[in-house]
């Protein structure tokens, strides 16, 4: 057919009708449209019969209503601690970079990129664990042991329970505190645990040990949360058990984990105890583990505080941040000086999982103790957390960054300190602001032994129960010949055995710092690389 325009000019409108009113009568192109327009009918017919079959299989259907609707108190959401909950758990995120840092910088040079992938990988699987049946395993309504709704955030409430913070905001908050728990464990098991391995103990700490004996305490209905009253377990007690931030739900069970891992892979090659005549293998870099650890008390402002969920309680916001401060502080410095005590070092280790343990320790009673008592508690830490790793090192246990003594021990601490210190003139944060009418007073104010009876039963029952589970999933995953490497791989370094790279791939000051493996690189046919020491330059006497 005629062009109509010349190559490069813009058609008219009746000048398109005329080119198509041409090709119509042209057979090749009535079938050739004919045969496009059928094409798009079935593609729109087939993509609408995906969405509706989607839809039927993964969605809530949605049921017409007539007349308006009611709005409940549930379906209101607070802006003010919405916003304060993300603010919160973007901090709690950013204590993944901590934690990465720390592991990296206590672990041996050989062993940085499989710290680095294991905290990262074990982060993307934690996500998708906790979507799929991990939030709903804690957070939502059940038998008082487990929750059975919700499963791939499915019919979900716009707010949860009665906190007014939408429901996703709340979701990626306890998140980050689940993938807290699992990168504490990874911690004791650095240096001769499996990529594989790994994945597959972290399977069941984020997707069940984690969320399901969680539940117990701060599931709507876990039983520990509703014990002493009508009803349920101890009711003569009187009491329920209390965790406000996570020193047992978290770090507890975090550490418990570690524990059995430690114990279930045994020590590192050439790991000598002092009992032995030895000493720990020394960390590689300090620097970065130091600095993980200040990032790790950045984060916890989000930890602890956002555990509030609530923007409109301002002095407990206030309160809470301020004895956290505390208690690292107090903590950081009984560490340190009582670590000069043995070894007349100014040890930086000991003194970063100092204020380490004291941020474990307050997690539990930040909301209910007063300055001092947080001062107390957390100094309290600073010792308890040198005597575990004395305590480690005697009984044989390998546990490279001390994850056990800071988040195992010193979370008891913790839950029990509240026992101790809660002072009696506070109750529970609230949505707009606090409920004072039912403070918890601890055994240090008068208040008796209730608080630290029921604190103890708690702290018992979760610790109990994570380190037995712990144990068969470690010898399962062991049973299967993936939790530890072979011994060949562990000698030759996991970053290059499991991963094909080092994390330093250029020695220029030592060659006492390159992997076991490197050497092993170099062709047969190739001299090996040689490294050499600079002399300092010699300085004139006066």
């Amino acid at each position: 057919m005629r062009s109509i325009a010349q190559k490069g000019s813009r058609l008219s409108l009746s000048q398109k009708f005329s080119r198509l009113a041409g090709r119509l009568r042209d057979p090749e192109w009535r079938k050739y449209g004919t045969l496009l327009l059928t094409g798009k009918f079935m593609g729109i017919g087939l993509m609408m019969l995906i969405i509706m079959v989607v839809s039927g299989l993964f969605f809530a259907h949605v049921s017409a209503q007539t007349g308006t609707p009611e709005v409940k108190a549930s379906d209101i959401v607070n802006p003010v601690n919405t916003a304060w909950t993300l603010i919160a758990a973007f901090l709690v995120f950013g204590m993944q970079v901590g934690f990465t840092m720390l592991e990296a910088g206590f672990c041996r040079s050989r062993e940085t990129v499989n710290v680095l992938m294991e905290c990262v990988v074990d982060t993307c699987l934690c996500g998708i664990l906790f979507y799929a049946f991990g939030f709903a395993f804690m957070f939502s309504h059940g038998n008082g042991f487990i929750g059975y709704h919700w499963f791939f955030l499915q019919g979900v409430p716009a707010t949860y329970e009665t906190s007014g913070v939408a429901f996703l905001a709340l979701w990626l908050f306890q998140f980050a505190f689940a993938d807290t728990c699992s990168t504490i464990t990874s911690g004791a098991m650095i240096g001769r645990t499996g990529f594989v391995g790994d994945l597959l103990y972290s399977l069941a700490v984020s997707g069940f040990i984690y969320p399901i004996i969680g539940h117990w305490a701060w599931g709507p209905d876990g039983w520990l949360a509703l014990m002493g009253s009508d009803g349920h377990v101890f009711p003569s007690l009187g009491m329920g058990f209390h965790d406000f931030a996570g020193s047992t739900v978290v770090h507890t069970i975090g550490g418990f984990v570690a524990l059995a891992g430690s114990i279930v892979l045994g020590p590192r090659l050439g790991r000598k105890f002092k009992r032995d005549g030895g000493a720990p293998m020394l960390p590689h870099d300090l620097t970065i583990a130091v600095s993980g650890g200040l990032i790790l008390w950045f984060g916890w402002y989000g930890f602890n505080p956002g555990s509030t969920l609530s923007a409109m309680d301002f002095e407990g916001v206030g309160r809470v941040a301020a004895n956290t401060t505390l208690a690292a502080c107090a903590a950081g410095l009984t560490a340190m000086f009582w670590a000069y005590m043995s070894s007349k070092k100014w040890d930086a280790g000991f003194t970063t999982n100092g204020f380490l343990a004291g941020l474990v320790a307050i997690t539990c009673p930040c909301y209910w103790v007063t300055p001092t008592g947080a001062i107390l508690l957390g100094g309290v830490a600073g010792v308890i957390v040198v005597l575990g790793v004395e305590l480690l090192e005697w009984l044989r246990i390998d546990d490279p960054i001390g994850a056990v003594p800071v988040h195992g021990i010193c979370g008891i601490w913790g839950t029990l300190s509240l026992g101790l210190f809660a002072c009696g003139k506070y109750g529970a944060t609230g949505p707009v602001a606090p409920d004072n009418s039912a403070a918890l007073k601890g055994l240090f104010y008068g208040g008796g032994t209730q608080v630290l009876a029921a604190q103890a039963i708690g702290s018992a029952c979760v610790t109990v129960a994570t380190f037995a589970v712990s144990m068969a999933v470690m010898y399962a995953v062991n049973a299967t010949g993936l939790l530890r490497v072979s011994e060949e791989g562990e000698l030759y370094g996991l970053d290059l055995h499991e991963h094909g790279i080092s994390a330093y791939p250029e020695y220029v000051i030592s060659a006492l710092g390159a992997p076991a493996g490197m050497s092993q690189h170099v062709p047969a046919s190739e001299p090996k690389p040689t490294f050499a020491v600079q002399p300092l330059p010699r300085v004139a006497s006066k």
